[in-house]
């Protein structure tokens, strides 16, 4: 796990120019890669390329980058782990290929050296994002692992390219123009993060999971790389769609247990101690379970709870660690603590992000560097095994609606919208205390308003979208924006016509929610205080297998994960993770009228949001005086605006 960095720069400055450009670039980066670092400086043409090192496997100067192929043709900058390294270094010394030391780095240059950049990617296992110049050709290739777990971005200057791993890296480059992109910012208000392949600033761009870009001389002109896509979700959906599982349901069981323990084994692979975050939820509590069945030794895990009941996880973790016998380490967070990490979170996200489990995310990362350097999660299992309560919502929302006839739909619409929220509540308390507990909810009047806004949609992708949006029409609320940009979640793939509805929600996920929201916070905060998070649900192979199941293995009884389950319970008693979803909240909404309340009322001030120009003042004010008065619970839509307001503070 690295940082990396990089710019092409046409002119070909002096080496001593570039070197401290390059130098100050990935130096931006060092929590991310406290251990080393070295620069590559190519002056025929312009190439400079960074790194920082976060030592994982081969601790030796064997394994500093920038590092070179043995034919010298290829260097290569890269942070991630290719975890199935040692295979493929077996079938490369069988061809005749021999190896300096035994890190994974030089591995992949010499699979690209023998078999060809494209050919060598589409067989490596892992999570990575690396820039490779081929010093023959004079083509620089960026490629990012197939899920986008790390990340990549790119952009451009008046004369060339720059990369890195992180925005502020941009920034460090006295050519590049931090122009904000307010169109994007109307996709930030809409998601709470910037979705790929846009970035927050103009002429900025992600590289997409699954792709390599591939840039030469006359690119730098045109500023249209070359684009090559060696993993596709849609494509696997497809395929998956195509070719359904179709034995028993043990061997389905069988089957999937399979890949995640070898999927479990290979991310195991380390020469620095390892562990693993534990919410005692179904899909840390699985990987901890096979970590315990193929680790040599006891598996280290680590919880955070909160001091609010309600938000606190902690103690179902601990459970679920005694009876797996782990090495249990649980911290419980005050308030206080909790809130001290917001100053941070500008630094921490250099590109705004407002998924309020950004704070613990981060908590339970710092607690679980003090201890290991390496950390397994659980992430992903939500969006490959139907775990979201959007899911069924929305699932049955569409069936539902598709019965009513459009007078009908209007008419309950206009019905639902002429209770206030805070009435539904009320009526709710009495209740829901009588309706099965997977139909219990907490603000049932927002989302009953939710529901009445959507009865008039006739197309189901139009449907998700609102449903996954914070602020659901962001152009009132930026101000100079002309257009809201397209993403994947405005069309419908039209992969699974007809009641397959749920496939459809779970793709939308896969390609943006996952890597833009998910795995940013995960990598964001882990590399804050450099920790490696390695996600072995997300082993592709695991990918493609999940989305060959019928949706039988997957919900059933209004839960999802059933196939999961079936797993876990063999290791975990099921009273242990039968529970209602909790997620990993922290109290925003509460927080804002209380101990936030005056930090937020200086960033949401009237003379500040008139000065810097970017928003709609009577929309904020509007929805911070509702909040304020309880009237209704604008928590999530404040966040976005605190945090877009803190990161422009620190980075505009």
């Amino acid at each position: 796990m690295c940082r990396i960095a990089g710019f092409w720069d046409s002119r070909s400055p002096s080496p001593e120019g570039a070197e401290a450009v390059i130098r100050a670039m990935r130096d931006t980066m060092t929590a991310g890669g406290p251990d080393d670092a070295g620069l590559f400086y190519d002056p025929r043409t312009g190439l400079a390329l960074g790194h920082r090192r976060l030592a994982i496997l081969d601790l030796s100067p064997t394994g500093h980058q920038p590092m070179s192929s043995s034919s010298g043709r290829f260097v290569m900058v890269y942070n991630g782990e290719v975890f199935n390294y040692p295979q493929l270094a077996d079938d490369l010394r069988a061809v005749g290929r021999s190896f300096r030391g035994h890190s994974d780095t030089e591995v992949i240059l010499e699979a690209i050296e023998e078999w060809g950049l494209e050919r060598a990617v589409s067989r490596f296992v892992g999570m990575f994002a690396m820039a490779v110049w081929d010093r023959r050709e004079s083509r620089l290739a960026l490629v990012r692992d197939r899920l986008g777990i790390k990340p990549l971005y790119y952009g451009w200057m008046q004369h060339g390219l720059l990369f890195a791993s992180e925005l502020k890296a941009f920034r460090a480059c006295p050519a590049f123009e931090a122009a904000i992109d307010r169109r994007v910012l109307t996709l930030f208000f809409r998601h709470n993060y910037v979705p790929a392949p846009y970035a927050i600033y103009r002429d900025v761009f992600k590289v997409l999971p699954g792709h390599i870009l591939f840039f030469d001389a006359s690119t730098l002109k045109s500023r249209y790389p070359a684009a090559y896509c060696f993993w596709s979700a849609e494509e696997m959906m497809r395929r998956g769609r195509d070719n359904p599982f179709t034995a028993s349901e043990a061997e389905a069981l069988e089957e999937l247990e399979h890949l995640l323990r070898e999927a479990v084994r290979l991310r195991l692979i380390s020469d620095v101690p390892l562990g693993a975050f534990l919410s005692g939820g179904v899909d840390s509590s699985t990987v901890v379970a096979l970590m315990q069945q193929e680790a040599d030794r006891t598996v280290r895990t680590f919880s955070i709870g909160f001091d609010q009941p309600a938000y606190n996880e902690a103690p179902y973790a601990a459970q679920v660690a005694e009876c797996l016998e782990t090495d249990h380490t649980e911290m419980v967070v005050t308030e206080k603590e909790a809130m001290a990490v917001i100053p941070r979170l500008p630094d921490i996200y250099d590109e705004p992000f407002a998924d309020s489990s950004q704070i613990p995310t981060y908590l339970l990362s710092k607690l679980t560097r003090r201890h290991v350097t390496v950390s397994l999660s659980g992430d992903g299992g939500d969006e490959l095994f139907c775990g979201y309560d959007r899911y069924f919502w929305g699932d049955t929302l569409w069936r539902k609606m598709g019965r009513l006839p459009r007078w009908a739909r209007s008419g309950l619409r206009k019905f639902l919208l002429a209770v206030p929220p805070e009435k539904w509540d009320r009526g709710y308390r009495w209740l829901g205390k009588r309706m099965p507990e997977h139909l219990q909810t907490v603000r049932p009047g927002d989302r009953i308003h939710k529901l009445a806004e959507v009865l008039s949609f006739n197309d189901r992708s139009q449907l998700y979208h609102w449903l996954v949006s914070h602020w659901r029409d962001p152009l009132l609320l930026v101000r100079g924006a002309d257009e809201e940009p397209t993403t994947a979640l405005d069309r419908d793939a039209g992969l699974f016509p007809g009641e397959a509805f749920l496939r459809e929600m779970q793709w939308t996920d896969l390609t943006n929610y996952l890597p833009d929201d998910i795995l940013t916070k995960v990598d964001r905060a882990s590399m804050a205080v450099a920790l490696e998070a390695r996600v072995p649900l997300l082993d592709h192979r695991v990918v493609e297998f999940a989305f060959r199941l019928p949706l039988r293995y997957l919900r059933r009884d209004g839960k999802g994960k059933w196939i999961l389950r079936g797993i876990l319970k063999k290791f975990v008693p099921e009273n242990l993770f039968e529970r209602p979803k909790m997620g990993f909240g922290i109290p925003i909404g509460t927080w804002l009228r209380g101990p936030l309340k005056d930090w937020a009322a200086d960033l949401l001030s009237e003379d500040r949001l008139k000065r810097e120009g970017f928003l709609n003042v009577s929309e904020v004010q509007g929805k911070w005086a509702e909040h304020l008065s309880g009237r209704r619970n604008w928590a999530y839509h404040l966040w976005d605006v605190l945090m877009w307001e803190a990161w422009l503070e620190r980075w505009g």
